[in-house]
């Protein structure tokens, strides 16, 4: 019986033995693995500062591909890392398949607006990071003016915000000019005239206002006689010819 006994542990540590071998004989095998594809994903959106060719340039290390490398000589968080530090990337996943393929997915940072000052152009995404322009793709989005330092430009994103979350002021409103005194004025789509928006204060309340005069004054063309027109006057709508 004792021997029965010992027998059947003598087996359990053999299976056991054996499945620890098998599995470290794979696992060595599975890195030794060659990177035989790489598939890159670009999320769906509205920028397109970067393609496909792009983001496979920034996989070259030290001058080489990462294609036909072994799987255990590749460091994904390292190699995740550098292709996120690229401006024009919010964010990027590095990972392989069990079959040998690196897949990369990206998402390109959204610009809602372009700073322009007499030293230097760049844009701000939705989250208020700035990122250089691009040779490849312009983007079509607000101008901001007099805005180049980093707390004007967060004053301004909450006007910028309400902008771009109604249809009608986001294809109407092309620039946005801040002076010294904190007024704002817009250079719109539709005309040559520009919008006196006053301060930032009350913003609801003044585009409420300028969409009912835009209401009244489109139909009969009214408003082209107009060179500025004026809603930073509490109840009224001043205009200048």
């Amino acid at each position: 019986m004792r021997f029965k006994k010992f027998l059947k542990y003598l087996l359990f540590l053999c299976l056991i033995v054996s499945v620890g071998f098998l599995y470290s004989f794979s696992s060595v095998r599975n890195q030794q693995k060659k990177i035989h594809e790489i598939d890159i994903k670009m999320e769906a959106g509205t920028s397109h500062f970067l393609n496909e060719a792009m983001v496979n340039k920034l996989l070259i290390q030290n001058n080489k591909t990462v294609k036909n490398q072994a799987k255990s000589s590749l460091n994904l968080y390292g190699l995740e890392t550098y292709v996120s530090k690229n401006p024009y990337l919010e964010k990027a996943s590095v990972f392989l398949t069990i079959h040998g393929k690196l897949k990369i997915v990206v998402r390109q940072r959204t610009p809602v607006v372009r700073i322009v000052d007499k030293d230097n152009s760049y844009y701000v995404d939705k989250q208020g990071v700035k990122f250089p322009l691009s040779e490849h793709f312009s983007a079509r989005v607000i101008l901001v003016s007099g805005a180049e330092k980093e707390h004007e430009m967060n004053e301004l994103m909450p006007l910028i915000r309400i902008i771009l979350e109604d249809n009608f002021l986001q294809k109407e409103i092309v620039s946005i000019e801040k002076f010294d005194d904190g007024e704002v004025q817009f250079a719109v789509r539709s005309g040559e005239y520009k919008i006196d928006f006053g301060n930032l204060t009350e913003i609801d309340t003044k585009f409420k206002k300028l969409k009912v005069f835009y209401n009244n004054t489109f139909s009969d063309k009214t408003i082209q006689n107009y060179k500025i027109i004026n809603v930073k006057y509490h109840n009224q709508v001043v205009c200048t010819k």
